[in-house]
Protein backbone atom coordinates (compact mmCIF):
# COMPACT_ATOMS: atom_id res chain seq x y z
CA UNK A 1 0.00 0.00 0.00
CA UNK A 2 1.44 3.65 -0.33
CA UNK A 3 0.53 6.03 2.52
CA UNK A 4 0.66 9.91 0.55
CA UNK A 5 0.33 12.95 2.13
CA UNK A 6 0.30 16.54 0.32
CA UNK A 7 1.79 19.46 2.46
CA UNK A 8 1.54 22.67 1.09
CA UNK A 9 3.77 25.33 2.55
CA UNK A 10 3.81 29.23 2.92
CA UNK A 11 6.63 30.91 0.56
CA UNK A 12 7.33 32.55 3.82
CA UNK A 13 8.59 29.07 4.96
CA UNK A 14 9.35 27.26 2.41
CA UNK A 15 13.50 26.90 2.46
CA UNK A 16 13.04 26.01 6.26
CA UNK A 17 9.60 23.61 5.66
CA UNK A 18 11.72 22.03 2.74
CA UNK A 19 14.68 20.81 4.83
CA UNK A 20 12.85 20.14 8.21
CA UNK A 21 10.32 17.19 5.76
CA UNK A 22 13.50 16.15 4.26
CA UNK A 23 16.02 16.11 7.64
CA UNK A 24 13.41 15.75 10.39
CA UNK A 25 10.14 14.52 9.05
CA UNK A 26 11.05 11.72 6.38
CA UNK A 27 13.56 9.84 8.89
CA UNK A 28 11.63 10.51 11.75
CA UNK A 29 8.32 8.69 9.40
CA UNK A 30 10.69 5.96 8.63
CA UNK A 31 12.04 5.25 11.91
CA UNK A 32 10.31 2.45 13.19
CA UNK A 33 10.60 0.15 9.90
CA UNK A 34 6.84 0.40 9.67
CA UNK A 35 6.98 3.28 6.89
CA UNK A 36 9.45 2.90 4.25
CA UNK A 37 10.64 3.97 0.77
CA UNK A 38 9.83 7.52 0.81
CA UNK A 39 9.72 9.57 -2.27
CA UNK A 40 8.81 13.35 -2.43
CA UNK A 41 7.82 15.31 -5.61
CA UNK A 42 6.62 18.89 -5.86
CA UNK A 43 3.15 19.61 -7.09
CA UNK A 44 3.09 21.25 -10.16
CA UNK A 45 0.40 23.55 -10.79
CA UNK A 46 -0.08 27.11 -10.33
CA UNK A 47 -0.94 28.34 -7.02
CA UNK A 48 -1.50 31.73 -5.42
CA UNK A 49 1.31 31.71 -2.76
CA UNK A 50 3.05 28.67 -1.81
CA UNK A 51 4.55 25.39 -3.02
CA UNK A 52 3.14 21.70 -2.43
CA UNK A 53 4.49 18.88 -2.12
CA UNK A 54 3.34 15.15 -2.18
CA UNK A 55 5.36 12.66 0.19
CA UNK A 56 4.85 9.32 -0.03
CA UNK A 57 5.88 5.90 2.04
CA UNK A 58 5.25 2.22 0.90
CA UNK A 59 2.90 0.49 4.07
CA UNK A 60 2.29 -3.37 4.30
CA UNK A 61 -1.11 -2.80 5.68
CA UNK A 62 -3.68 -0.45 7.26
CA UNK A 63 -3.15 -1.86 10.86
CA UNK A 64 0.26 -1.30 10.83
CA UNK A 65 -0.57 2.14 9.10
CA UNK A 66 -3.19 2.83 11.86
CA UNK A 67 -0.73 1.99 14.57
CA UNK A 68 2.42 4.54 13.05
CA UNK A 69 -0.19 7.39 12.24
CA UNK A 70 -1.43 7.00 16.56
CA UNK A 71 2.41 7.31 17.98
CA UNK A 72 4.62 8.60 15.17
CA UNK A 73 2.45 10.20 12.81
CA UNK A 74 0.70 11.75 15.85
CA UNK A 75 3.80 13.25 16.91
CA UNK A 76 5.57 14.22 13.80
CA UNK A 77 1.99 16.11 13.08
CA UNK A 78 2.40 18.04 16.28
CA UNK A 79 5.99 18.84 15.42
CA UNK A 80 4.73 20.69 12.07
CA UNK A 81 2.52 22.35 14.08
CA UNK A 82 4.72 23.84 17.09
CA UNK A 83 7.34 24.70 14.41
CA UNK A 84 5.51 26.15 11.59
CA UNK A 85 1.74 27.16 12.67
CA UNK A 86 -0.61 27.48 10.16
CA UNK A 87 1.75 28.37 7.34
CA UNK A 88 1.86 24.55 6.77
CA UNK A 89 -0.93 22.24 6.26
CA UNK A 90 -1.44 18.68 4.87
CA UNK A 91 -4.02 15.88 3.83
CA UNK A 92 -2.97 12.29 3.80
CA UNK A 93 -4.73 10.05 1.28
CA UNK A 94 -4.85 6.14 1.01
CA UNK A 95 -5.11 4.91 -2.67
CA UNK A 96 -6.17 1.76 -3.69
CA UNK A 97 -5.20 0.07 -7.23
CA UNK A 98 -7.92 -0.59 -9.28
CA UNK A 99 -8.37 -2.72 -12.59
CA UNK A 100 -8.56 -0.88 -16.01
CA UNK A 101 -10.68 -2.95 -17.25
Amino acid sequence: MIYHTTFHLDDAIWDEGLHHLKQHYIPGATQSGLLRRPAMQRVLQEEEAGVSICIQFHVSDRDVLHRWMQCEGAELQRELTVKFGAKIAGFSTLPEEMELE
